[in-house]
């Protein structure tokens, strides 16, 4: 088992932030693309980040949106479409949601529009 599935969201949470605020982006943008992926509404997401949910009980319990399978491209140098455990693929998809809101794609790209 990976180290990152028993790892809080909320303890990764906040390097997403920072990541896309670096770049001249929001925290808001970040909720959005996140409750895209998740199904969870801004008040779920924030109840997980503030429970110290797991990456593990996280997706667990999202709702995981359709579009989903259209989150392509290489994270960290691996393909997410490749990823062949089931929730390594979804904390990848999330990865590459961040990365795309960090270099300035347009929400609604991000978001499979």
């Amino acid at each position: 088992m990976h180290r990152i599935f028993s790892t809080s969201v909320a303890s990764v949470y906040s390097h997403y932030v920072a990541k896309v605020e670096r770049k001249g982006r929001t925290q808001a943008e970040l909720d959005e693309a996140i409750c895209w992926l998740t199904g969870f509404s801004p008040t779920e997401l924030r109840a997980h980040l503030d429970a110290g949910t797991t990456f593990e009980d996280f997706f667990a319990a999202a709702r995981l949106n359709p579009a989903a399978s259209l989150i392509t491209g290489v994270v960290c140098g691996i393909r997410v479409e490749d990823v062949e455990d089931p929730l390594m693929q979804k904390i990848r998809y999330l990865d590459k949601l961040v990365d795309e809101i960090a270099r300035g794609k347009a929400m609604d790209k991000v978001l499979r529009g």
